[in-house]
């Protein structure tokens, strides 16, 4: 439900003014149908992302832009509706090619990817919640938020990688992890670019200017 009359205005980050609990997608008019609606369209919105794919030579998790259509979709939509998105998009997966290269199924699950799926849920989860409580108004912030729940999604998917790809811990970090590390960085900063843009384009139709 909408929080547009929520009166709290005290985020809990520091240069964000924003209502608490009031996110992009609640500029939206509407209420359940458009929840819905927007849950589809983030799913959406990561299966077009991991379209863009491409492998390194020594890791079998493919670079994609999926990472950024997660880090927008939970901080547009918020905790639940970012979470639900990406639980969507890794249910969807299990019927239609949509992961990443175009695959489907519960092999993708359990192999060297599906820890990141998961992880995608937990990332816009949280990243919604950083968002209701102001942190996606401010590029500094914005990109902090960004870059540390894309976090989340690596802790989920390097231990599962490990397993799924049997190997050294030293050698899971660094093809589950390190090597999307300038990748990871570029996203964080320009979702930062993208939400305080949207922010202003928002206040300024609710303005009316």
């Amino acid at each position: 439900m909408s929080n547009l009359s929520n009166p709290v205005l005290s985020p809990a980050f520091p240069g964000a003014h924003a209502p608490v609990n009031r996110v992009l997608a609640d500029a939206i008019p509407g209420d359940r149908v458009r929840d819905v609606l927007l849950i589809f369209g983030g799913a959406g919105l990561t299966a077009l992302a991991a379209q863009f794919s491409f492998h390194l030579p020594d890791s079998p998790v493919p670079i994609t832009a999926q990472t950024l259509a997660v880090v927008l979709a939970g901080s547009a939509l918020g905790t639940k509706r970012g979470a639900a998105s990406q639980l969507l998009y890794m249910v969807l997966g299990l019927f239609l090619p949509i992961y990443a290269g175009g695959t489907s199924g519960g092999s993708v699950i359990w192999g060297v990817d599906g820890g990141y799926l998961v992880g995608f849920i937990v990332a816009a989860g949280l990243i919604g919640w950083a968002s209701e409580h102001g942190a996606d108004r401010k590029v500094f912030l914005g990109v902090a938020m960004f870059a540390l729940g894309q976090l989340a999604i690596y802790v989920i998917g390097v231990p599962w990688l490990k397993v799924a790809w049997p190997t050294s811990w030293g050698t899971a970090i660094h093809a589950g992890f390190t090597v999307f590390i300038y990748s990871g960085i570029v996203k964080a900063l320009i979702a930062a670019a993208l939400m305080p843009t949207a922010w202003r384009i928002e206040r300024r139709v609710r303005s009316g200017r």
